[in-house]
């Protein structure tokens, strides 16, 4: 039985105005696993999607993770990826300020592009 998690519940979500910007963040030839996108206080970040291309002309896996501190969840996991393929990954999902996302792929050069949306309430 899967168990729910409600968050947010501690963070203070300001009500007032902010900022919102279209950003992206790469990592070229990723060699295993690294952090892709880090929250930061008084940010909420909506990613649109998410992109990895396999560039050493392997078959592989990948994997992408968003850890909070307390608890890892794997959106994607073990999924395969054949040498010079590209995986494109674009349901949106949130990431607060304590979220870590994380990717994984286990050929040594994978190229990630991630571009998301990035509300500033600082």
């Amino acid at each position: 039985m899967a168990t729910l998690v409600a968050s947010g519940s501690s963070l203070n979500i300001p009500s007032g105005s902010g900022t919102e910007r279209v950003r992206r963040a790469v990592l070229q030839g990723n060699t295993s696993t690294n952090t892709l996108l880090t929250g930061v206080a008084g940010h909420l970040y909506t990613v649109i999607s998410i992109v990895c291309a396999e560039q050493q002309n392997l078959a592989g896996t990948i994997q992408i993770h968003i850890a909070n501190g307390t608890n890892t969840t794997s959106l994607v996991s073990s999924q395969a990826i054949g040498k010079m393929e590209v995986f494109v990954w674009n349901d949106k999902f949130v990431l607060e300020e304590d979220d870590v996302l994380t990717v994984y792929n286990s050929t040594t050069d994978n190229d990630w592009y991630i571009s998301y949306i990035d509300q500033d309430w600082t």
